[in-house]
């Protein structure tokens, strides 16, 4: 395979510390690396110097002469001042974009929900992301780099991305190095996986799966070459007090091949005796909603929803960015009233939520850790174990030396894994974590599932990483459409489902096709066509009537708001030219239609 690009004994420092010593690699036509490593470990300086963006302060990188390489950098290069179409094509007429599969294939898959000539000062933190990211993908290159890519993405945008990146050169073109804490995509997308540590890159064959049995193995090595170094010691100490060594044999260590180190390995949890005792903490009923629905104004997000949570019970939530995913949450902890229907909780029931705004730290910021800790409770039971906060906490991975930080001097993973364990030693019988993964690595998600697998409580998961998903729950319920439902094949199952749902929806908008030959101004239809265009031409009028009321009230709203609340006029303006871009829409259709209607 013909070479990329090739780095040679790169070094580099900071005041503190020395993130590499001398690291050495190359990248080959057909590689498609992951690159995994504790945060702060070096993943990001590593892929700088690789790409140019970096220097290193001894050490050279070379690229093959003509090689086009393309970067996704966690910071994006947007003009807030441009709009989404002129970011991601250019100026490109419309007829020369549009004809190309692949940049509508990007399009459709990353920015079909914005408008086109939407700017991006008016975008949110992952619409913005997701415009960058597609910027990049429309672009020609032999090589890209993509620093973290899932971040925003949903279950669906993280799947249509792999298969693109999966189909976008042959098996033996291009190359491909990719920074993600997601263990699926790694899965998916990855042949080789560098992991960061320590100041060196270690490679390893294969995906996330392959890397963990060949991570397992290198660490028995190593701790079987330690034990024979101790017993070493052990002989020469016994020597120097007794005198000369009598002869003794070496022992002999056995290793196995990888993939037998885990055939004595137990489950993951014990369903079945984590629902005694979770029934044991709860009785028998947690919490029911009872024909459940929500709107927000004239906007439904959750329509008739019956939800009967059993103690124990371990669930994840699947939907798109949007679908009511956290309403639903909302719905369960009491936080949302419903506008129909019921929501019935047990009385012995304690929920406990981790949410994506690290609420629970809003209080505390300039406290030090400790003294949180202090006033916890003393002790805390993980399987069968009395705890203490501070072992809680060393157990996702603090060390002593950040017990005395000030809470709002940590990084966004720690201040994640603190929120956790203040969940935790609340002691819930009920946990909703929404979006849980957000700023962890993969060591310490590995320590977070190993936690909830222990942990005798219904659990209800809102994410998009998948893997986490499939991990640590047992059964998966979808939001689809604004109806709820059980997907017994799990996130496979449903995303066959919002493939279905879209198929369905772009038939129904499709234009009636005029027979051959006929005139496109007076087109034959039957009379089940006819009714059926009218019956959805009324159904347009209806939600036309209700858009543009909803237009007059932001209208209103854009008008009597503070103008100097730069943040929220751009948050209303955002919402009036997606509710606008709407009705433009349904206007098209519905004149579509009144051509079959006659």
């Amino acid at each position: 395979m013909a070479h990329l690009l090739g780095a040679e004994a790169l070094h580099i420092e900071y005041p503190t510390h020395t993130v590499f010593e001398s690291v050495t690699l190359g990248v080959n036509e057909g590689d498609r690396i992951g690159i995994v490593g504790s945060n702060g470990g070096g993943k990001s300086t590593l892929l700088g110097m690789l790409s140019g963006r970096v220097a290193p302060d001894s050490g050279r990188v070379t690229r093959r002469s003509g090689v086009r390489f393309g970067v996704l950098d966690q910071s994006d290069d947007l003009r807030s001042d441009q709009t989404v179409g002129y970011s991601i094509v250019g100026d490109q007429a419309d007829h020369e974009w549009a004809s190309d599969p692949k940049i509508r294939e990007v399009i459709a898959g990353l920015v079909s929900d914005l408008a086109w000539d939407t700017t991006v000062a008016s975008l949110s933190g992952g619409q913005r992301r997701r415009v960058a990211l597609a910027k990049l993908l429309v672009g020609d290159w032999d090589l890209m780099a993509l620093d973290e890519p899932t971040n925003h993405l949903d279950l669906e945008g993280i799947a249509w991305l792999a298969g693109h990146l999966k189909r976008r050169w042959s098996v033996t073109a291009g190359g491909l190095l990719v920074i993600t804490h997601d263990r699926w995509f790694l899965d998916e997308v990855c042949t080789t996986t560098w992991e960061v540590h320590d100041g060196i890159v270690e490679p390893f064959d294969g995906g996330y799966a392959a890397y963990i049995l060949q991570r397992v193995e290198r660490d028995r090595q190593q701790a079987a070459v330690e034990a024979k170094r101790q017993n070493l010691m052990r002989k020469e100490l016994a020597w120097l007090r007794r005198g000369a060594p009598a002869r003794t044999s070496k022992p002999k260590f056995r290793i196995d091949a990888a993939n037998q180190l885990i055939s004595d390995v137990p489950p993951p949890r014990d369903s079945i005796e984590l629902k005694k005792m979770a029934t044991a903490r709860l009785g028998k009923d947690v919490v029911d909603l009872l024909g459940v629905s929500v709107s927000y104004g004239q906007k439904p997000v959750l329509e008739d929803v019956t939800w009967r949570i059993g103690p124990g019970e371990r669930t994840g939530i699947l939907g798109p960015n949007g679908a009511g995913k956290s309403t639903l949450l909302g719905l369960v902890a009491g936080t949302v009233e419903p506008s129909a229907g019921r929501v019935k909780r047990g009385k012995t029931v304690e929920i406990g939520i981790l949410d994506q705004q690290f609420s629970q730290l809003a209080e505390i910021e300039g406290d030090r850790v400790r003294e949180v800790l202090a006033r916890e409770k003393t002790e805390v039971t993980v399987e069968g174990k009395n705890l203490t906060p501070a072992q809680l906490l060393e157990r996702l991975g603090f060390s002593r030396a950040h017990l005395s930080s000030r809470v709002g001097d940590l990084s966004g993973g720690q201040r994640r894994r603190l929120q956790l364990l203040l969940v935790l030693l609340s002691e819930p019988n009920v946990m909703i974590l929404d979006e849980p993964t957000n700023d962890v690595d993969l060591d310490m998600l590995a320590a977070i599932e190993d936690l909830l697998d222990s942990w005798p409580a219904t659990l209800l998961v809102v994410s998009h990483d998948r893997y986490l998903l499939e991990r640590v729950t047992d059964q998966q319920y979808a939001i689809l459409g604004g109806t709820f439902r059980h997907v017994p094949g799990g996130v496979d199952e449903y995303l066959r489902l919002r493939q279905q749902l879209e198929s369905t929806a772009e038939a129904r908008q499709a234009p009636v096709a005029a027979p051959a030959g006929q005139n496109r101004e007076a087109p034959e239809v039957s009379g089940a066509q006819r009714r059926a265009a009218q019956k959805e031409a009324s159904s347009i009028e209806r939600k036309v009537e209700k858009l543009t009321a909803q237009l007059r009230e932001l209208d209103s709203d854009l008008a009597a708001h503070d103008q100097s609340d730069f943040e929220g006029l751009s948050e209303l303006t955002s919402q009036r030219q997606g509710l606008a871009a709407e009705v433009e829409e349904l206007e098209e259709r519905w004149l579509e239609l009144v051509e079959v209607t006659g």
